[in-house]
């Protein structure tokens, strides 16, 4: 075990590893945080802040040298970065299971080489991958296979012609082409696996998503009384199948497709995951508590959601006049979130909001999921987020 006061590394400086810092504090560790943002909201409260290239070598000696274990809260880190401090330190999750989540087409072929349900789907490297894709995938979302997140990378297509245009949009990236499917909903399961390979799951989230970006999840889920239980506890079979075949330790986030009550895994997300923020305020220990307990050998705890509980997301558009991204930058107004009963602001103190920017999140909590939903889709319209 690593016990406090040790001082541990974090890979990444957004608001997933502010979080990882806050629950490492209450804790009794130290946090180094190594991002090359200034103005990171990770590197804000953190004991030191080495605001560096993720291939700064230089940087990473001394967060090799200074800290006593590694994690991440970014997919993006490049898994070169994650093997190397490897040699040196503990790190979790190991650069192995980082790498084929932070590709889909090593994600998508993790699955099939493991008989993990996934979409029907084809690896795009040319032009003459997408003429020879069968006609049955269309209409279908082209998708890079780096750095594509929060709807970014991707284009819905209509047939093998829209496909090319999209190819040829992204430059010749390696792309995966998915067929879009018929969707009853999207859910996710988070979960912790340590070292000696104990796994415990959140109950399943049902997601629900605005251009591209997480919307609002509601936890548990809501489904429909057909699929409720068998849907829920299958998300959270197959997501422990997938950390136990990636040999994982740390917090995971498995995103699903549920077609007509089936189950396709869409993404792996290995860090916390923006559809499990509900934790902090409705469980009796959050996913990043469970993330240093994972990375510092500490027994796992069995997590128990005590309130119902919906997240909203809150973008950057909310900070101009028109709600949108124009007009006047403002802050929003605050106050008519903190009326709102049962209701928990998180902002993550980044430094300028742009439209589609992950700025904060509220949680509403409360004993009737019916009512939780009405208060928190109330003061999402008050505080002015437009369905459009």
């Amino acid at each position: 075990m690593i016990l406090p006061p040790a001082t541990l590394g974090m890979l990444g400086g957004g608001q997933l590893g502010r979080f990882f810092v806050s629950a490492a504090h209450e804790m009794g560790y130290k946090v180094w945080v190594l991002d090359p943002d200034p103005h990171s909201p990770a590197g804000l409260i953190a004991d030191r802040h080495l605001v560096a290239a993720y291939d700064d070598y230089g940087a990473l000696d001394a967060l090799a040298a200074g800290c006593a274990a590694v994690t991440t809260e970014f997919e993006n880190v490049p898994a070169d970065t994650l093997d190397y401090l490897g040699k040196f330190i503990p790190v979790h999750p190991a650069a192995s299971a980082v790498a084929v989540c932070q590709n889909r087409i090593a994600e998508k072929t993790f699955l099939a080489d493991h008989g993990l349900p996934h979409g029907p789907c084809a690896v795009i490297r040319g032009e003459d991958d997408i003429r020879s894709a069968p006609a049955a995938l269309f209409p279908a979302v082209l998708k890079v296979a780096r750095f594509g997140y929060d709807g970014k990378g991707q284009a819905r297509v209509a047939d093998a012609e829209e496909a090319l245009a999209a190819f040829q949009h992204f430059k010749g990236e390696p792309c995966v082409l998915e067929k879009m499917l018929a969707l009853d909903c999207e859910v996710s399961v988070v979960l912790a696996r340590d070292e000696t390979g104990a796994v415990r799951s959140f109950p399943a989230g049902d997601n629900r998503h605005r251009n591209g970006i997480l919307d609002v999840t509601i936890a548990p889920a809501q489904l429909a009384a057909s699929e409720a239980g068998g849907v829920a506890t299958e998300a959270q079979r197959i997501a422990e199948r997938i950390a136990e075949r990636l040999g994982y330790v740390g917090t995971l986030g498995v995103e699903f497709f549920v077609c007509a009550g089936e189950l396709f895994v869409n993404e792996m997300a290995p860090r916390p995951h923006n559809s499990g923020h509900h934790t902090l305020d409705a469980c009796d220990v959050s996913q990043y508590e469970q993330q240093v307990r994972a990375l510092c050998g500490l027994p796992l705890a069995a997590p128990r959601q005590h309130s119902a509980a919906v997240m909203v997301n809150l973008l950057g558009e909310l900070w101009y006049a028109d709600g949108k991204g124009h007009g006047a930058y403002r802050e929003p107004d605050w106050s008519v979130l903190h009326a709102v009963p049962g209701l928990r602001l998180h902002l993550y103190g980044k430094h300028h909001a742009r439209p589609g920017r992950k700025m904060g999140h509220f949680t509403v909590v409360g004993d009737d999921p019916g009512t939780v939903l009405e208060r928190a889709l109330g003061a999402r319209a008050a505080i002015g987020i437009r369905d459009e």
